[in-house]
């Protein structure tokens, strides 16, 4: 099975990862989200050819954002035009966060038998974020009001060992691919094998809801994280990057 193209990877995440005040502008997207992830907080092209008065629209952009007390950021993919790229570069907006966006056909999966399926607005499921992620009050605000912006098949995945909570990651599916975010292990309980054990629960999930495609970001510096999704079979497809004002491009 070959793999879908960009622009089909970038639209099933606005969908996985949605944004709570969502603005088109042509085939510019802006989405906000209370500043919960640059993902969910940006400006973000889907046609290289809509370049048209693209200093005025970026101009716009930041505005928009700044109405709503968010830094403007821009995700940077393939499908970013010529024209934005060239109006970022003009203002010097500097490139962070070099990532990539890794993607394998979805096949059987056998589940750990200590995952556990839940509700997004599961207890369990948002406790084990906060504790693992370390996440204050404010933050966990704003994780929830991401979470129930969501309209596809999401769920939880929460896995133990002894009666403690080990790891945990968010799946949904949308359009048939699955995109996974979230993922965090008890940083006392690294390289044991329990990140896979609990993503292997969650693609198990995923393959039971009719996805074909699994999809997932991660930053190109996380050595760490690149070697346990090439272990079960994702390979890299693009990169992208985000951009914010001010510093070398």
């Amino acid at each position: 099975m070959g793999q879908p193209a960009v622009e089909s990877f970038e639209r099933a995440g606005l969908l996985a990862w949605p944004g709570i005040d969502v603005e088109w502008d042509g085939a510019w997207v802006r989405r906000a989200a209370n500043g919960y992830t640059k993902r969910a907080n940006s400006l973000q092209c889907f046609d290289p050819a809509d370049g048209h008065e693209a200093d005025r629209r970026l101009a716009e952009a930041v505005d928009w954002f700044t109405r709503r007390n968010l830094p403007p950021v821009v995700r940077t993919t393939p499908l970013e035009s010529p024209a934005l790229t060239a109006a970022l570069d003009a203002a010097n907006w500097r490139r962070i966060d070099l990532s990539h966006l890794y993607a394998m056909p979805l096949t059987p999966k056998q589940p750990d038998p200590s995952g556990t399926i839940l509700d997004l607005a599961d207890p369990l499921f948002l406790a084990a974020q906060r504790n693992l992620q370390h996440y204050q009050p404010d933050q966990m605000h704003k994780l929830q009001a991401l979470l129930a912006s969501m309209t596809v098949p999401a769920c939880g995945i929460v896995l133990e060992r002894e009666g403690n909570v080990v790891a945990s990651g968010l799946m949904a599916i949308a359009d048939g691919i699955l995109i996974t975010g979230n993922v965090i292990t008890d940083p006392a309980r690294r390289r044991q094998g329990l990140a896979a054990d609990m993503m292997r629960t969650g693609l198990a999930w995923a393959h039971d809801k009719g996805a074909n495609i699994a999809a997932l970001n991660v930053q190109a510096d996380n050595a760490a994280a690149k070697a346990l999704y090439a272990s079960l079979g994702f390979t890299r497809q693009y990169d992208y990057s985000y951009r914010i004002p001010g510093g070398p491009a």
